[in-house]
């Protein structure tokens, strides 16, 4: 069983997708809503560097964006 937090926004639709992917897999997650949570961004941008969503996190592997060939190697 892996351990993924997907970091979004309600208006990213790469973040659908990718929750929308991960539930069609039957992957549990939890969801970090950026646009609310002051702190997971905070989180999110110390792991990622990064400001743009989705920020996928597979075991404590850091995946930017929506690459489905990346997330399917992290969740072998």
């Amino acid at each position: 069983m892996h351990e993924v937090k997907i970091y979004t926004t309600p208006a990213c639709p790469y973040c659908i997708r990718a929750k929308t992917y991960l539930q069609e897999k039957n992957i549990s997650f939890q969801n970090i809503d950026v646009s609310i949570d002051q702190q997971g961004l905070e989180e999110m941008t110390k792991l990622s560097g990064q400001m743009g969503v989705p920020v996928i996190v597979v075991d404590g592997k850091v995946l930017v964006g929506f690459d489905r060939n990346r997330l399917d190697e992290l969740l072998r």
